[in-house]
């Protein structure tokens, strides 16, 4: 179908108008310039294609909307592209058996279980999860003092448990015991 001369004239003026204010719009976007470029070219080629149904009064609105969607479903898909880099990354490290880590948490479990009922309460709130010595006296109703002492005492039971002889302390930071 041709388009009518009136019209594509009127398309090239308001591309001279609008073209270097979608540009700003597009570079605020996304930052850089060559990106720039292509989503204000890629807006005034979407723009030119509706230009018919456009009204007369709304063509740069109507053409900003296109560029911030064109941009949005660009910040969408570049997740999913390959990017070049300067240098190749070196190969992984072998990752660690997902077993070990069930293993460890499972131990851990096992040298809970050998602490009295007040000392697992103490170091599961204190080191799972992650109160300080006084919201573990307030969560557990029990005097500053006691949380210190029973702390002190589990964790000096937990160090010689040999339940944990097999758990490393790159097994429990890197993976996580829990």
């Amino acid at each position: 179908m041709q388009r009518p001369r009136d019209d594509d004239d009127e398309f090239a003026s308001f591309m001279r108008a609008a073209a270097p204010r979608l540009y700003r719009v597009a570079y605020l976007l996304a930052g850089d310039a060559a990106h720039a470029e292509e989503l204000t070219q890629q807006t005034l080629v979407r723009t030119y294609t509706a230009w018919a149904r456009i009204e007369a009064g709304d063509a740069y609105g109507y053409s900003r909307r296109i560029l911030v969607n064109l941009h949005n479903d660009w910040w969408r898909r570049r997740f999913l592209r390959e990017r070049p880099v300067g240098e190749v990354p070196e190969p992984r490290r072998a990752e660690r058996d997902p077993a070990d880590a069930v293993v460890a948490r499972q131990s851990v479990a096992r040298a809970l279980q050998g602490l009295s009922r007040r000392e697992r309460s103490v170091v599961v709130c204190r080191y799972y999860l992650d109160l300080t010595e006084q919201q573990t006296a307030d969560e557990l109703g029990v005097a500053l003092g006691t949380v210190k002492s029973t702390s002190a005492r589990a964790l000096r039971k937990l160090r010689i448990d040999p339940a944990l002889s097999t758990v490393t302390t790159a097994d429990s930071e890197t993976k996580g015991v829990w």
